[in-house]
């Protein structure tokens, strides 16, 4: 196979891309949200997934076009970097790996606790709770420290526990459905709807991930877009078949159980094997999410640092595994600690104002790289109406981002003001001294 300029092989076609996207979006979180979405909404929930799916439609628009322009690897920091700079594509890489994968992870760990604690009581208890996260944690540090196929053995469980639990409930409780449970009665207020979406976005997040090897897509000016299409499209039918089904199933009740929605559907439509099936399913997806986060993202930290962007501490390498295991132990102690602190909906909305922000600059990068370099070429996608996909995509994400709370707001912003001032302080302060000849 012909190699690109970067060594690598184009060799992901779009069937592949499409189920790397929904493998990559659908996570622990879609065992918890149901019950959320329902508490603010009730019947109304659909409302919330319709807005997601058109935002998340507008944005993977953009990114469509972008990635068939931009076909090295990196994603998100790659489109973000090309079109405005090493300063801007430093903020979104720090946005990427602790505004968005340590609260994420944080988040689904507060939910793989809760959903456990319904079978070991004891783990509502917050010193129970807090050693067994750290317990927890200390064991994926130490198998991913251990060697990188020692934590690949971890991950692979999650393509089946995630599919097959929720993919059953989906099929046979459609038969379960109390179809008057569904019938909107009371219609939400704007700013419930507004709550709802800027939750529910977690749940949609992480397709932008799959594009970081878009160095290994083969003709990615038709491949992104076809793959885009093809897991978003799977993911949305997914979601709105779970919400509909619980909401069908439980009535009113699914407002009541957000720990674990999913499996109190089960238990109506299974009895109480189902129960089991689902929180098992939903234990086993948890933690092999967090064991792949583990196992990949600490190696961003370290390949940030050994360039000189973080700590160089974070840098070095176990002398007998030869894994970056100081920058492994700093990402799993920062999740813990903020675990530990934080409730799952609070996380969750950090984490999505973290990726907006991302999905923000992706979106304005397009209309960046159109003024500075023209429209896309014939064999490259080209979003339709010129700026009008874009625009559109960062009014829906301005929209969703005030709907944070005002601590919730200030932390993001204060992420974003530490990354500029740590690039500022590297790049102007903390500059080399030239050595003597």
């Amino acid at each position: 196979m012909k190699k690109t300029r970067e060594g690598l092989v184009r060799s992901i076609g779009t069937k592949a891309l499409g189920v790397n996207i929904f493998n990559m979006v659908v996570g622990g979180g879609i065992f918890v949200l149901p019950g959320v979405i329902a508490a603010n909404l009730g019947p109304a929930a659909i409302i919330a997934y319709v807005i997601c799916a058109v935002a998340v439609g507008l944005i993977f628009m953009c990114y469509a076009e972008i990635g068939s322009r931009i076909t090295r690897s990196g994603g998100s920091y790659a489109y973000i970097e090309d079109a405005f700079g090493p300063m801007a594509g430093f903020v979104s890489s720090m946005l990427l790996w602790f505004g968005w994968a340590i609260l994420s992870d944080a988040a689904i760990l507060v939910a793989m606790v809760e959903t456990i604690s319904i079978a070991v009581p004891v783990l509502k208890e917050t010193i129970p709770r807090a050693l067994f996260m750290v317990v927890l944690l200390t064991f994926l540090v130490f198998m991913n420290i251990r060697g990188v196929e020692t934590g690949k053995r971890l991950y692979i469980v999650n393509t089946i526990a995630k599919f097959v639990p929720l993919g059953m409930l989906l099929i046979f409780g459609v038969f379960a459905i109390n179809f008057d449970n569904l019938k909107i009665s009371e219609w939400p207020t704007f700013e419930q709807v507004g709550a709802s979406t800027i939750i529910l976005i977690f749940a949609f997040s992480g397709a932008e991930c799959a594009l970081n090897a878009s160095g290994e897509i083969k003709n990615p000016s038709r491949t992104v877009p076809r793959g885009v299409l093809l897991g978003m499209g799977s993911i949305f039918l997914l979601y709105l078949g779970l919400q509909s089904v619980a909401q069908g199933v439980l009535g009113p009740e699914l407002a009541n159980n957000t720990e674990a929605p999913l499996a109190a559907a089960a238990k109506e439509v299974f009895g109480e094997w189902g129960v089991n099936l689902l929180l098992i399913g939903g234990v086993i997806s948890i933690f092999s999410t967090l064991s792949g986060d583990i196992l990949v993202t600490p190696r961003v930290v370290f390949a940030s640092a050994r360039d000189g962007n973080l700590p160089a501490f974070l840098a070095k390498v176990h002398p007998k595994f030869h894994t970056p295991y100081v920058a492994v132990v700093s990402f799993a102690g920062v999740m813990c600690l903020i675990a530990i602190s934080g409730t799952f909906s609070v996380l969750a909305v950090l984490a999505s104002g973290s990726i907006l922000l991302i999905y923000a600059g992706v979106s304005l990068s397009v209309i960046k790289l159109r003024l500075r370099d023209g429209d896309p070429k014939d064999d490259q996608f080209k979003v339709p109406g010129k700026f009008i996909i874009p625009v559109l995509s960062c009014a829906v994400i301005a929209w969703m981002l005030f709907q944070m709370e005002y601590e919730e707001a200030l932390s993001i912003l204060a992420l974003v003001l530490f990354s500029l001032g740590l690039y500022i302080f590297r790049k102007y302060i903390l500059k080399k001294q030239p050595s003597e000849n």
